[in-house]
């Protein structure tokens, strides 16, 4: 194969990537799905949890680890956040995930452990999941479908946030980067809507 090739080959893939086809997965999972309301998820004892239970407040749902360079700082953030919020309707949903570089490797009882003990998290913690792959979990799936990132709608890494209105649709997907302080208008602006 030579350079030309390779090239149109690149460009290729990421148009694929990039723009979606006509009839694609995110048309399925908003035809099958229309708000997160409609998924049940398993709590971090193994517990069925219908995220219905959620419904009329406004909710970060956060794929988390507990060895991640992120960590520290998005766990202290977060728990700023909830602390302040909680008692206004607002709610975070954390999903350990150990699809980034075995940064969540424990048990769900050693992630609670870690989360609850060391970092101080209050909100709930659930069941670990995967966010990508053909293992996806269906929630995240939807997530995924209802805001796409940039070069794809991969999660690129731990600490990828999602927020959802109180009508359960989401409205807003941040980085990694993103600091959980950053969204604090956005939550404020959500949760003072009727």
């Amino acid at each position: 194969m030579n350079f030309t090739n390779w090239v149109f080959l690149g460009l290729a893939v990421f148009l694929f990537y990039s723009y979606p086809l006509p009839f694609s997965y995110k048309n399925m999972a908003e035809e099958s799905s229309k708000s997160i309301y409609d998924f049940t998820v398993k709590d971090i004892g193994g517990n069925d949890v219908s995220l219905s239970e959620y419904s009329g407040k406004v909710l970060l749902i956060v794929n988390v680890a507990s060895k991640c360079g992120l960590t520290q700082s998005n766990y202290k953030e977060l728990n700023v956040l909830y602390e302040k919020y909680k008692t206004q309707g607002f709610e975070i949903l954390a999903f350990p995930c150990n699809q980034f570089a075995g940064q969540e490797p424990g048990s769900n009882e050693e992630i609670q452990e870690t989360a609850c003990t060391i970092f101080k998290a209050e909100f709930p913690i659930f069941d670990k999941i995967d966010v990508n792959g053909k293992n996806t979990a269906p929630l995240y799936k939807f997530l995924k479908s209802e805001k796409g990132g940039y070069f794809g709608d991969a999660i690129k890494w731990n600490f990828s946030k999602f927020l959802v209105n109180k009508e359960g649709k989401v409205v807003e997907r941040y980085a990694p980067t993103t600091a959980p302080l950053k969204i604090e208008k956005d939550i404020q602006n959500l949760l003072g809507a009727s």
